[in-house]
C-alpha cells in the first residue's frame, strides 16, 4: 500500500486558492461572497481576488486613482482604434474589446510594467548602499545597456511639457505617505529619474502615465507583470466605452484611414 494521499484526478485537475464553490455556497479566498458585497468596493475586490491580500481604504484610494486615470487616451491609442475598427465589422461588444485588449503589448500597454521593475532595481540598489541619485544613475545605465534608450514611464509624444495625470498622482502617493499608508520611497525614486533625464536633456522628459501608476504600483507592493495586467483592467473601460460608442454611430468596414487616404505602395510598379 502506498503512503502517499489518494487524490482525485478529477478535483485536482484544477487546483486554486482563490475561489470556493458549491451549490449554495461561493467563497473568494475564504470569504463568502455575500460578506463581500456591500462591504468590499470593486478596486478592493480586484486586489483581494489577484493579490489575495486585504486592501485597507487608504490604499485602495491610490490603487483605484491608478485605474481611473488609464482608462482612456482617445483612438489614436492602438488599443481603442482596433477595438472601434473591429465594432465596424459586425463583432459582438466582446469581440470588440478583446480585439483592444490584444493591442496591449509591450509598446503600448507595457511600459508601467517595466518601470517597476526599473524602480525596483533602483530600490536595491539603495538598499546596497548607494544614495538616491548614484542607485538611479546605475539603475538607468543598466536598464539602457540591455533595454535601449527609451526609459518606461518617462516622455510622451503629445504631452508635453506634464502629462497631466502624473503630478495629480504623485500627489495622492504623497497624501497617503504622509498619513502613513505607503513609504513614499518610489515616488521619491520616480522624481529623481525625472531629475536625471532633464539632467541629461536639458529640457524635461515628463514621467508619464505609466510611470506614476508605476509609482503607485509599486508603493502598494505589486509584482511588475501585474502592473500591466491592471492597466488592461483600467483601459478596458475605454476600450467598452468606445466600442459602444462606435455601434451606436455605426459605419461598416471602417479601416485606419478614410478610404481616400491611401497607403504607400513600394513594390514593383508593373511598369515594362
Amino acid at each position: 500500500m502506498s503512503d502517499e494521499p489518494t487524490r482525485d484526478p478529477v478535483a485536482d485537475w484544477w487546483r486554486t486558492s482563490i475561489i470556493d464553490m458549491e451549490p449554495g455556497r461561493i467563497a473568494f479566498r475564504g470569504l463568502p461572497v455575500e460578506e463581500l458585497i456591500g462591504a468590499l468596493s470593486f478596486p478592493q475586490m480586484i486586489w483581494h481576488l489577484v493579490m489575495g491580500t486585504p486592501l485597507d481604504a487608504a490604499r485602495a484610494r491610490l490603487f483605484e486613482a491608478a485605474l481611473v486615470a488609464a482608462v482612456d487616451h482617445g483612438p489614436q491609442a492602438p488599443s481603442i482604434a482596433a477595438a472601434r475598427m473591429a465594432a465596424t465589422c459586425g463583432v459582438g461588444l466582446n469581440n470588440a474589446i478583446a480585439t483592444g485588449v490584444n493591442m496591449l503589448g509591450d509598446v503600448h500597454g507595457g511600459a508601467g510594467e517595466q518601470a517597476v521593475a526599473l524602480y525596483r532595481d533602483i530600490a536595491d540598489r539603495q538598499e546596497a548602499g548607494r544614495d538616491l541619485r548614484q542607485a538611479t544613475t546605475e539603475g538607468l545605465a543598466a536598464f539602457r545597456a540591455t533595454q535601449g534608450r527609451f526609459i518606461p514611464g518617462f516622455g510622451h509624444r503629445f504631452h508635453k511639457p506634464v502629462d497631466p495625470r502624473a503630478p495629480r498622482l504623485l500627489e495622492l502617493v504623497d497624501q497617503a505617505a504622509a498619513e502613513g499608508a505607503v513609504s513614499g520611497a518610489f515616488a521619491a525614486i520616480g522624481r529623481e529619474i525625472d531629475a536625471v533625464l532633464f539632467h541629461e536633456k536639458g529640457r524635461p522628459v515628463p514621467m508619464n502615465i505609466d510611470g506614476a501608476t508605476a509609482v503607485i504600483y509599486a508603493e502598494l507592493g505589486c509584482p511588475a507583470p501585474l502592473a500591466r495586467g491592471f492597466f488592461c483592467l483600467s483601459r478596458s473601460v475605454g476600450i467598452l466605452a468606445h466600442s459602444w460608442e462606435q455601434m451606436q454611430q455605426g459605419g461598416r468596414n471602417k479601416g485606419p484611414t478614410p478610404p481616400a487616404h491611401r497607403w504607400t505602395y513600394e513594390g514593383p510598379d508593373g511598369k515594362p
